[in-house]
Order: C-alpha cells, then sequence, then structure tokens
C-alpha cells in the first residue's frame, strides 16, 4: 500500500497516511480528526518524468 502526503483543510497540519489503492475517501485529521483533507501533489512524481526528458510513463532510454 502507498504513502500518500495529505493536508487538513481545517486546522493546516500536514500528515502521512498508508492508504489502499482501492480507498474511497481520504483519512481523517490525526490532530483535529477533520475529514476535510487534501491529498498533496508529489514533488518526485513530478521531477521523475521531467528529468529523464521525456513525458511517457514507464519508459526509459536506457533500457
Amino acid at each position: 500500500m502507498p504513502i500518500y502526503e495529505y493536508k487538513c483543510q481545517n486546522c493546516g497540519v500536514d500528515f502521512e497516511e498508508i492508504v489502499s489503492l482501492n480507498a474511497e475517501k481520504n483519512p481523517h485529521c490525526p490532530s483535529c480528526h477533520s475529514a476535510r483533507t487534501e491529498k498533496k501533489l508529489s514533488i518526485f512524481g513530478s521531477l521523475g518524468s521531467s528529468r529523464r526528458g521525456d513525458s511517457s510513463c514507464g519508459t526509459s532510454k536506457f533500457s
């Protein structure tokens, strides 16, 4: 199961959570227990394709 980063829209706390791929809802905030949480954009996923010089997913010019 992947680890995702979330931000609470209620209190502003950033947190990580292990979430099942088939989960339908975002997890509640561990600080204020609000359901108003939003998944953050991963910077690692964004940098990966641009550093290779191509935009195709799963393709490597080294293989």
